[in-house]
């Protein structure tokens, strides 16, 4: 007894300490997992949450006014600010409040002024028609800024008195474009480094308001209710649109890059752009930013789309192109005169009549909203709302387009085809290797199916570009009818083979002896005479015929490449959980009577349901993660719309073609990380689904925890 007690005893301690280490190990490591998540949770949330920032506004300190007579040109550059007066005198000012530079009599007032689109010439003109053009230059080697006369410092004469309106457009490096007015006729003049002025006079009548896009292509002008549109073609000048609004304007502005026309008048403020029809391009009226109303100013950016509202009483309002109304308001005090923004929007100068302050600005990125990213958005020249997804362009200036529909719409395209494809395939397969195939043959096929799992996803990829997507566009109506040949192929097989005499049956489990064999007869007839029918009858393939178009790598292409990846693990795990159901219950059911089917049927699949469902599920957060095949058997074109013929873009592809070209810190860079997070979050919500279904389908059929 107690030879046998001590080893017993001590067997029993050790047995317990190894236990104990290995649950507190495997709790660790549990735990462990979870970190690592809630760790690459918290990352990404901390790199998307600044796009969604309220902006702020932080006051710099109010300094004595730097002229009795108000600012006809007024601008940002660094930290200098920079003044024309009314009077011609041109001024720069540090904007920390050092001591400013003194004045320099750039004309002689009372003068008008006009600036291109960046702010970085000013047309002076005298009420005699002289005028003169000037820069403020901030490139000298000492940081001093400067001004600079790129038609030389003279004054230019020629022009008639009586001039009160001027545009000024940048054509090129050394030549513009300026429009100037009388109230009566339109003025065009072209001013270039070197050659002598040419100008050309409009007859277009009463004028109240001008202004020329930043490429001097297009010329608005405004008289009461009416908007003249002039198509301005080199030496060509067309009166292109000729439109009744509403309402008379009372403020015209362009928003950065010229393509979008702000109009500000009593029934609010909207937007106008040209749309292509079918006489051309011709402006139409988009819409009205909500709650934005007729100002004292309008002020907008010079390189994003973003514009401000500037009321008598000093409320600020912030809006956007891609917005539909105000998302930002601060109160600056009463009494500006004039405002401008910062080229990079990061900052406000505002002036008084005794007084000027800068504000800084913290607004880096106010086109993104919940809206652009998920809803359709009415693009500059896009004939309507579209969800697009465009994040760079060769044309300058571009509007980004950032919207997630179409890579979610990809995905989710991407990964159902896939699964249909995938999962009878799958399931029919385990059902047949579990249950009906002989055991010596199922040591070979089992293994030999599990090792198409271990093929690169990049491997199959090229395979589906290269060989399979130039053949199924040349054999398509056989693809398509390819999967109804094979089902009546299979459930014929069933009746024909009990016709069989007795000594050409196969051996029961090796029925797929003569089955691989048919299939494979099947496939190749039906590719090879259906598009031989195709061609005799209709003289072109089917994908040639096609309506909307075929494109070669399209949404078929990426559901049977992805499908022929998702066979091996979907069958492998349900596999395993129609083998692990007990003997038993099998044997119990065929020895009461049952025949193997309705033993498969009622016995086995429903014991099995929650191992089956669980790998329906894998298989299914496989394919929506799935990146290389997506990648390159689809043409990668980010479109919400389309059919089976046509390109996706998946989420997954997407952040992987995208994300090297990404600028850190960049709005393109951080929805990037949001299309990571929400990738990340439907993972953990289709994966909480899918342990809640499975618990249930093992609480409904009795199934204990050991079995699969």
């Amino acid at each position: 007894m107690i030879d046998n007690h001590i080893p017993v005893h001590y067997s029993n301690r050790s047995r317990r300490f190894v236990d104990r280490l290995t649950a507190r190990v495997i709790s660790a490591c549990g735990i462990g997992v979870l970190l690592v998540m809630m760790l690459l949770f918290v990352w990404l949330l901390w790199v998307v949450m600044p796009l969604f920032a309220t902006p702020s506004m932080q006051p710099g300190l109010r300094h004595p006014a730097l002229s009795t007579h108000p600012a006809v040109a007024l601008g940002v550059r660094g930290d200098w600010g920079w003044r024309i007066d009314a009077q011609g005198a041109g001024r720069f000012f540090p904007l920390g409040g050092a001591q400013p530079e003194p004045p320099l009599t750039l004309a002689r007032g009372p003068v008008t002024a006009a600036t291109t689109a960046d702010n970085s010439s000013v047309l002076l003109l005298q009420p005699d028609g002289n005028f003169r053009l000037v820069q403020p230059d901030f490139s000298a080697a000492d940081g001093q800024p400067r001004w600079k006369f790129p038609l030389g410092d003279r004054l230019f004469s020629g022009l008639s008195d009586g001039l009160t309106m001027a545009a000024l457009a940048a054509v090129d490096e050394k030549s513009w474009l300026a429009a100037l007015s009388d109230g009566q006729h339109i003025r065009l003049l072209r001013l270039q480094n070197g050659q002598p002025a040419q100008s050309d006079t409009l007859a277009s009548g009463p004028v109240e308001q001008l202004l020329l896009t930043p490429n001097g292509k297009l010329l608005f002008a405004s008289s009461g209710d009416r908007l003249r549109v002039w198509r301005l073609d080199g030496g060509e000048v067309t009166l292109r649109d000729s439109i009744a609004l509403a309402h008379a304007p009372k403020q015209m502005a362009l928003l950065s890059g010229g393509r979008s026309l702000l109009i500000a008048d009593e029934s609010g403020i909207s937007q106008w752009f040209d749309i292509a029809d079918e006489q051309g391009l011709h402006l139409h009226r988009i819409r009205n930013f909500t709650g934005a109303r007729m100002q004292a100013l309008l002020i907008t950016e010079p390189q994003r789309r973003v514009f401000a509202t500037l009321s008598a009483a000093g409320e600020f309002s912030l809006f956007a192109s891609k917005r539909d109304g105000a998302f930002f308001h601060h109160l600056l005090g009463a009494g500006i005169a004039q405002a401008r923004f910062a080229p990079q929007g990061d900052g406000l100068l505002i002036e008084r009549a005794d007084s000027w302050q800068y504000w800084r600005i913290d607004n880096p990125w106010p086109d993104v909203s919940l809206r652009s990213l998920w809803q359709k958005v009415w693009y500059e020249n896009y004939p309507q709302p579209d969800w697009v997804w465009q994040s760079t362009a060769v044309e300058e200036p571009y509007q980004a387009k950032f919207s997630l529909m179409p890579m979610v719409a990809g995905t989710l395209k991407a990964a159902a085809l896939a699964m249909l494809f995938a999962a009878p395939l799958a399931i029919a397969a385990a059902i047949y290797t579990a249950w009906f195939m002989s055991p010596a043959l199922r040591r070979w096929i089992k293994p030999a199916i599990e090792m198409m799992g271990a093929l690169p996803s990049v491997v199959v990829g090229l395979f589906a570009s290269l060989w399979l997507a130039p053949h199924i566009a040349t054999r398509l109506s056989g693809a398509l009818l390819l999967p109804f040949a094979l089902t009546a192929a299979l459930l014929l097989c069933g009746p024909l083979q009990r016709r069989l005499p007795v000594r050409w049956r196969p051996t029961p489990g090796r029925e797929v002896w003569l089955l691989i064999p048919l299939l494979l007869l099947v496939s190749a007839l039906c590719l090879w005479l259906t598009p031989l029918a195709d061609q005799a009858l209709w003289g072109a393939p089917l994908a040639d015929r096609l309506p909307g178009g075929y494109e070669q790598r399209n949404l078929l292409i990426a559901a049977v490449a992805m499908g022929f990846a998702l066979v091996p693990l979907i069958f492998t795990l349900a596999e395993d959980a129609i083998f692990s159901v007990p003997t038993a219950l099998g044997q119990g059911s065929l020895a009461l009577g049952a025949t193997a089917w309705q033993t498969l049927s009622r016995v086995i699949l429903p014991s099995a349901a929650s191992g089956i469902f669980a790998a329906l599920m894998i298989g299914l957060g496989r394919a929506v993660g799935e990146t290389m095949i997506v990648l390159m058997a689809t043409g990668n074109t980010p479109v919400a719309e389309g059919d089976l013929f046509h390109g996706v873009r998946a989420l997954s592809a997407n952040i992987a073609v995208e994300m090297p070209e990404a600028a850190a810190g960049s709005a393109h860079y951080r929805i990037l990380f949001l299309s990571a997070l929400v990738l990340l979050l439907f993972t953990l919500v289709l994966n909480t689904l899918a342990e809640v279904v499975r618990q249930r389908l093992r609480r409904r059929y009795g199934q204990s925890e050991g079995q699969g």
